[in-house]
């Protein structure tokens, strides 16, 4: 049953998609066809063959490592506060965690670490891979490919820099594929922070974060050449990638920690904002009379908005309620308040499959807080086009939203 509810999803999903298209009759199914069989091989050969899937869960012992890393960096800075031996005994167990202090550092290593492997050309030959795969199978352009396959690893606004030489020669088609890749996924920097939020509640939380940005890279072209069917442009097959201006290696990370500071001083500011206007918005909604026999609160109200959509992925529908309701709070507010909210659930809110697919459909920053990032970040690269980055703005959160789906309900069919 729950096979055919995300048999039905792609198929939902899709059809959402078309009608929201520019121009319908343009839409190629046979382009569709392969975009959501890619994906679904993608996804089976990731989770379903041993070999790679133990080779992705062996990143989880890199996440740990990281973990044991920066710990030793926030202990010698913060003392107890970033992980060091606490003078006083703790009143209730994890009472002593401080997320700004031992959690979100995490940010700081990952954004260094990256700029180190661009820097030595390691990064950029995984992308080149991925880029080669994309070119192939789906037909885009090589800049295209390029910023998809970087979007795996980078943020969307860092991705497109890569590219930048060929962003005023792209088609619009690509344009909004590039936005709606740079939604449905999420930045290397955050993948490891995720994946030390939910790893208690879901096993090998790293290898799955990674794979659902891997599989969801087809899904973000299919639903952007659905909603802005392809007009025939392909540009630069052979694109080079930029490195960026770093002299050394010691200058990457250099670099690449300052970049990890601005996300990090981001993501606080963003988790303190929005978390205290939720807790507003419940405010005000406490107002109102129960509804049964509860008080409204904007989770709530979110979860009902969301729910179908969560079924549609496979989640039972005793339990589509709370699934809507990370969903909701996903793209109304970010993905981290969502993981962060499905880590702090009941273990009997959400059953180990329907966990599984929600942490894949949660993992892109397809969120309005993102829009505003992608459209003054593209708007800075690439000042000549903002207008229509702008146009195309609400579109590609949409079709952000619909590809994570997408992603999910993949998963829901496979596990079903």
């Amino acid at each position: 049953m729950l096979m055919l509810q995300s048999a039905l999803g792609l198929i939902v999903l899709s059809a959402i998609a078309w009608i929201l298209s520019e121009q319908r009759r343009a839409v190629s199914p046979g382009m569709v066809a392969t975009g959501i069989g890619l994906q679904i091989l993608l996804a089976l050969a990731l989770t379903k063959i041993d070999p790679l899937f133990h080779l992705f869960q062996s990143l989880n012992q890199l996440a740990l490592a990281l973990e044991q890393a920066t710990r030793a960096g926030t202990s010698f800075v913060f003392g107890y506060l970033g992980g060091g031996p606490l003078p006083f005994d703790e009143s209730s167990p994890g009472g002593g965690y401080v997320l700004a202090f031992r959690g979100l550092p995490l940010v700081l290593l990952v954004s260094a670490l990256s700029a180190l492997l661009f820097h030595w050309r390691i990064l950029p030959v995984v992308v080149r891979a991925f880029s080669w795969a994309l070119q192939r199978t789906l037909g885009v352009g090589g800049a295209l490919g390029v910023a998809a396959s970087a979007n795996i690893f980078v943020g969307m606004t860092e991705a497109p820099l890569l590219i930048k030489p060929y962003l005023l020669r792209m088609s619009r088609s690509e344009l909004f594929a590039l936005m709606t890749c740079g939604m449905t996924s999420i930045a290397g920097t955050v993948m490891v922070l995720y994946a030390s939020l939910i790893g208690s509640k879901v096993p090998d939380a790293l290898s799955h974060i990674l794979i659902a940005s891997i599989i969801s890279a087809p899904a973000a072209i299919t639903i952007a050449r659905i909603m802005v069917p392809d007009d025939g442009g392909r540009t630069a097959d052979d694109a080079g990638i930029f490195f960026g201006d770093a002299r050394g290696a010691m200058d990457a990370v250099t670099q690449g920690t300052t970049q990890g500071l601005k996300l990090l001083l981001n993501i606080v500011a963003m988790l303190v904002t929005f978390v205290a206007l939720v807790s507003l918005a419940n405010q005000i909604l406490g107002a109102l009379p129960d509804v049964a026999a509860a008080p409204l609160t904007l989770e709530r109200i979110l979860g009902w908005i969301m729910a179908p959509v969560t079924w549609l992925m496979g989640v039972p529908w005793s339990e589509a309620t709370t699934a809507g309701s990370l969903m909701g709070v996903k793209t109304v507010l970010n993905e981290f308040v969502a993981y962060l909210n499905m880590a702090q659930l009941d273990e009997a809110a959400l059953s180990p499959h329907s966990r599984l697919i929600m942490t894949y459909a949660l993992c892109g920053f397809a969120n309005f807080g993102s829009l505003g990032i992608l459209i003054g970040g593209l708007g800075a690269i690439a000042p000549e086009r903002r207008d229509e980055v702008v146009a195309l703005g609400m579109k590609s959160l949409i079709a952000g939203t619909l590809g994570v789906c997408m992603t999910g309900a993949v998963i829901g069919l496979l596990n079903g």
